[in-house]
């Protein structure tokens, strides 16, 4: 219910709380999906770069381990290669030490310089020339017995005989050339350093090619341990080398040395592939395999997933920042502008309320030009079109009302008057003035055009009740008044604004006619002025001096109603509240030689 409720109050009828909503869950969904591709991918990166390492120090392991390796094969080469070495060697193995001994004092070298053959001190030289040899042994098969050299210069002769213990069995067996020392062997030499591993190597009579033995040598795993030492602060995990059993040979953490290796679960399997195996995820481990199945031992690396997590920690760290950042900026950045838009958005309808209810001064204040300020400004404007539009219709009829308001004052009853009016025409026809009958008609047609209400007022409707104005004057200044109309046939249904030139003319029949002269004349004339229907009312009345021209210019722009010039004026502000300021009436006069009277229409032709 609760969270129905923040969903009415913040988010079912607000908008831009909508679009800040899904913005920020569409940006959060993104950023921290993006976010967790860059670190599976740079985290795969640093596992796979650190493996790399882990294989390269792996591959420098089985290098030393296939350089010791051939290093007994050639001292067994190098026995066999020498004939006396080789005979003397036949010779230890099967005789007590002090029949060697006394062999070699009385025997074919007794005259001798040449000490290569001598066996002792062959196994002292090799022993000098690798310090990781820590025991060296003969086994003779023959004798069952076990002769020891250490890096002592210690010579023992041990029996190997099967009443006492297992190691004729045990080099019996047929077993890789690299393992972990035998038990009884340990046991029976008193060596119990867990840190070694053997490498054995049959010995054969190069006349019968017969076995005669084995080599058998134990070196120190320390020496391995020596081989990393170019990758030491580079390398994660650990590295351990096992035998085909699963022994520990060699380990780099120092802590299962003679143990089953707890991270490979099945020992049969280690010699199921012969190369870098793909990299494996064993009980939170990451492991790399290297086998060697001609030599009989697995190089095995191993790194803790904790412990590989560490070396990705600071770009994990530094990405869970960057994320955090940029959600901070995909959320409150875009939400400053939308609040921003939605402040701006209630004062625009806040506005709107307000001219609802009749305040159409209001305006927006809002000076930017993006699209919420687009629209306040149109709005202004329409605001202003519509004040303005007020002002030029409604205020023009209430003028055009006014004006026929005027000219129905002085009709009592309409038809009493124009009885009347037709009966003082036919009495005065009777009695032979016929000028007065037509002045009095003149004037009936004239009240009825000013009275009558009709839909479309045309200039014709204009122009005829000017000339039946006029009329009236001419009849009454037949020697001294004259007038001229000039309108083409298509300006007749041209539409105009009704006693637009009426009052024009008769203020020149009240202010300008000069009664003592012959040659008043009155012309009007309608042409085209680009967009605009121009009629020309011209008199060579009186005219108008600068200063009373002034006057009366001022006088119709004015705002406000002063009562003078009733009838210029009404005309004037008609015309420009019905049309804009660029239409109404304009006036050139010259005192003594007329007046020029120019009124400006849009140009409305219907077709």
């Amino acid at each position: 219910m609760r969270i129905v409720s923040v969903y009415n109050n913040f988010f079912k009828n607000n908008m831009f709380m909508k679009m800040l909503l899904i913005f920020s869950l569409i940006s959060i969904v993104t950023i921290i999906t993006l976010s967790y591709l860059i670190f599976l991918s740079v985290s795969d990166s640093t596992i796979r770069r650190e493996l790399a390492i882990q294989k390269a120090a792996m591959e420098h392991v089985d290098r030393y381990m296939h350089q010791q390796y051939e290093l007994v094969q050639n001292m067994v080469r190098d026995m066999h290669q020498n004939e006396a070495l080789s005979a003397n060697i036949i010779y230890l193995m099967n005789h007590s030490y002090a029949e060697y001994a006394q062999h070699m004092t009385n025997g074919y070298y007794a005259n001798r310089d040449d000490y290569s053959a001598e066996v002792l001190r062959h196994f002292q030289n090799m022993i000098d020339r690798n310090s990781d040899i820590h025991q060296l042994m003969l086994y003779s098969a023959e004798k069952q017995s076990l002769l020891t050299f250490n890096q002592y210069k210690q010579f023992r002769r041990l029996d190997a005989n099967v009443a006492r213990s297992y190691i004729p069995d045990a080099m019996a067996m047929e077993m890789p050339n690299i393992n972990a020392p035998n038990y009884w062997i340990r046991k029976a030499i008193n060596l119990w350093d867990p840190e070694l591993y053997a490498i054995r190597v049959p010995i054969n009579n190069t006349q019968t090619l017969r076995n005669m033995g084995q080599l058998l040598i134990y070196f120190d795993s320390k020496g391995i341990e020596n081989a990393l030492d170019n990758y030491e602060g580079n390398l994660k995990g650990d590295i351990a080398v096992l035998s085909a059993k699963g022994t520990v040979l060699f380990d780099s953490s120092g802590r299962y040395y003679g143990k089953k290796y707890p991270y490979v679960e099945a020992v049969d399997s280690l010699f199921d592939q012969t190369d870098m195996d793909a990299i494996k995820k064993e009980q939170n481990m990451y492991v790399n395999r290297f086998v060697s199945a001609d030599q009989g031992y697995v190089v095995i690396g191993t790194v803790p997933v904790q412990e590989m997590a560490e070396a990705y920690a600071g770009i994990r760290n530094t990405i869970i920042s960057i994320s955090l950042i940029s959600l901070l900026f995909a959320v409150f950045v875009p939400a400053f502008f939308i609040i921003n838009f939605a402040k701006r958005t209630r004062r625009i309808i806040r506005f709107t309320q307000k001219v609802k209810y009749g305040n159409l001064s209001a305006r927006i204040d809002d000076a930017r030009e993006d699209e919420l300020g687009q629209i306040s400004h149109s709005f202004n404007d329409m605001l202003d079109e519509l004040n303005l539009y007020i002002e030029r219709v409604y205020k023009a009829e209430i003028r055009q009302k006014e004006t026929e308001l005027v000219a129905l004052q002085a009709r009592i009853n309409p038809h009493f008057l124009y009885n009347t009016l037709e009966v003082i025409r036919m009495r005065a026809i009777s009695q032979g003035a016929r000028d007065v009958g037509e002045m009095i008609y003149s004037l009936s047609v004239l009240f009825k055009s000013l009275v009558q209400q009709k839909p479309d007022y045309t200039l014709k409707d204009e122009m005829e009740a000017c000339r039946l104005y006029l009329e009236l004057f001419r009849i009454r200044y037949k020697d001294i008044f004259i007038y001229t109309i000039q309108m083409d046939n298509k300006y007749y249904e041209h539409p105009v604004v009704k006693l637009s030139l009426q009052p024009i003319i008769e203020n020149y029949v009240v202010h300008g006619m000069r009664t003592e002269c012959s040659d008043n004349k009155l012309s009007i004339k309608v042409h085209e002025a680009g967009d605009m229907l121009q009629i020309e009312v011209r008199d060579n009345g009186k005219g108008i001096d600068a200063s009373r021209l002034a006057e009366i210019q001022e006088e119709l722009e004015r705002a406000e109603e002063s009562g003078q010039m009733f009838g210029l004026r009404s005309v004037h502000s008609r015309l420009k509240y019905l049309f804009g300021p660029q239409f109404g009436i304009t006036i050139e006069s010259t005192l003594g030689k007329g007046t020029m009277i120019r009124v400006r229409f849009p140009y409305q032709l219907r077709s």
